[in-house]
């Protein structure tokens, strides 16, 4: 593994969180899918580990969706199967015959009572059904109080709604090279006052002593006033970045990642929404230059955002040196 020797006077952070010594964690520090940190806790009660209101609201829409269905088929099946144990004959109007048709009856009959519908067809008589019944629409009133606070919570929680280019690039630029990666709004959601930091963590070498440090990574422009179309950000490899020095296989071969926050205000929720990215060493592409994707339209009244070429890029020759004189060659 190629490993950075810190003999240039560059700019550390002590205060992300994730400590120094590398043989205490692994993997990514930050995951993809939710963007949030890549930490599994132990030592506590299954049921104080989580908080099932942010389990909730952060879950995905698909997963989300037949959760909630789920769990209306079976508490239902629940209370279907506890009318059939106490007698369908205590169940008025219910229509008699082979089991599958009972057991049929009495769960349209529980999904009836847990909605409170209550079509009236079928009837409960006798003390222990009706308190079963009664508990039941108690239960089912309760249950899609707490689904419609869900709902509305996964409805009006702000987000960022930005989508990230798959891989990050090293790329030509202004004679020297740097390393770029882009985002765009997804949504038609308004952002101003974008900003962006970017934290490199990787192994370093000090004292003969290896050991993870946290970079502060300097970009072109760290901050726009409206972000509508994509953004690319630009680190420049000079004598300020940890990179400088590195080929290609170095990169790849390096335990590295790049960390990116995104704070915005969404002019809509009137309230700052916050994104988070990461990319591995194995997700930088060493000589690539992105495609633009954006262009006017054919009457030349407005701009298109092409979403589907967001991680299109094309190879570019990176040039054999920069001001260090360190040589960087394409990779085989």
């Amino acid at each position: 593994m190629a490993i950075l020797k810190k003999s240039r006077n560059l700019h550390t952070e002590d205060n992300t969180g994730f400590g120094s010594n590398s043989s205490n964690y692994s993997g990514r520090f930050f995951n993809r899918d939710t963007g949030g940190a890549n930490v599994r806790r132990t030592g506590i009660g299954l049921l104080n580990r989580y908080s099932w209101y942010h389990t909730m609201l952060g879950m995905k829409r698909g997963k989300f969706l037949s959760l909630l269905f789920l769990v209306y088929i079976s508490v239902n099946l629940l209370f279907a199967a506890i009318y059939y144990l106490i007698g369908v004959e205590h169940l008025a109007g219910i229509e008699r015959g082979h089991d599958l048709k009972e057991l049929s009856e009495v769960f349209f009959f529980s999904t009836q009572t847990f909605t409170t519908v209550g079509y009236g067809r079928i009837s409960p008589t006798g003390f222990l059904t009706s308190a079963v019944a009664t508990f039941e629409a108690f239960l089912g009133l309760l249950s899609f109080a707490i689904a419609t606070g869900l709902f509305y919570g996964r409805f009006s929680r702000p987000q960022a709604f930005l989508k990230f280019s798959e891989q990050a690039l090293v790329a030509p630029h202004n004679e020297g090279m740097a390393l770029m990666f882009r985002m765009a709004p997804f949504k038609n959601n308004l952002l101003s006052d974008a900003e962006v930091k970017l934290t490199l963590a990787m192994e370093v070498e000090e004292d003969g002593k290896k050991t993870d440090k946290f970079f502060t990574l300097a970009t072109q422009i760290s901050k726009i006033n409206s972000l509508a179309l994509s953004w690319t950000l630009v680190h420049p490899i000079d004598e300020q970045s940890p990179l400088l020095g590195m080929t290609g296989e170095d990169i790849r071969n390096t335990d590295l990642e790049l960390m990116i926050f995104v704070k915005a205000f969404d002019e809509v929720y009137s309230n700052t929404v916050v994104a988070r990215w990461s990319y591995i060493n194995t997700e930088i592409i060493w000589g690539g230059r992105f495609k633009l994707m954006y262009h006017p339209s054919e009457d030349k009244s407005h701009t298109i955002l092409d979403l589907s070429m967001l991680n299109d890029w094309t190879p570019a020759e990176l040039p054999t040196s920069v001001k260090s004189g360190n040589t960087n060659k394409l990779p085989e």
